[in-house]
């Protein structure tokens, strides 16, 4: 059976960071039984398992970063956010409309790797890294009060200008779009050529 990676409908920054945490355990958890040539295969014309945990660490990594900046940098650089901030659907649309037309992860593209001389060591590095822009990705989130994360805005490579709510909504569902994506492609229910 191929996992659902559930994200719900999180709101509040406790909601977004969250889902974050029990996407990485349920990611974790399924991954964990794809033997190491599975992990490490490209899946048809995709990524490799490995290939798409290295995006997800990748493209996680910068707003952790972001979020651990003094909010005014952010203010000063990117302009400030008057009124709400979108629905996770709506981003989730956004997201899904962009793909549809061809988007793709530009400069978030994993880089080729040769085949590893030692592919538990190599797989255990990549799962390390990604579980630790997760955490560091929730842990800068709790310093961010919920008022702020409305107010300051930061710029998402295909959707443009996003708050900071919106991001982390952005985050936990390209989370869950690229563990599925994972998932349907071992069970043999992918769509190949699909990222």
């Amino acid at each position: 059976m191929i996992p659902a990676f559930a994200t719900g409908t999180p709101v509040t920054g406790a909601d977004l960071g969250h889902a974050l945490g029990a996407l990485l355990a349920s990611g974790t958890a399924f991954l964990s039984t794809l033997p190491d040539p599975v992990f490490f295969a490209p899946q048809g014309t995709a990524w490799s398992p490995a290939g798409h945990v290295r995006h997800l660490q990748g493209s996680t990594e910068p707003l952790s970063l972001a979020l651990k900046l003094p909010r005014w940098m952010l203010g000063l650089r990117f302009g400030h956010h008057h009124g709400s901030s979108r629905s996770f659907a709506e981003i989730r649309e956004m997201y899904l409309g962009h793909l549809a037309k061809g988007a793709d992860a530009g400069r978030f593209t994993p880089a080729p790797e040769p085949p590893p001389g030692d592919p538990a060591a190599r797989r255990a590095e990549i799962m390390r890294m990604w579980t630790g822009a997760t955490v560091g990705l929730q842990n800068a989130l709790q310093r961010w009060p919920e008022e702020a994360l409305d107010r300051h805005r930061l710029p998402h490579p295909i959707l443009g200008l996003l708050t900071v709510r919106e991001m982390l909504a952005f985050t936990v569902y390209h989370t869950a779009h690229h563990l599925r994506r994972i998932a349907e492609r071992a069970g043999g229910n992918g769509q190949p050529g699909l990222r």
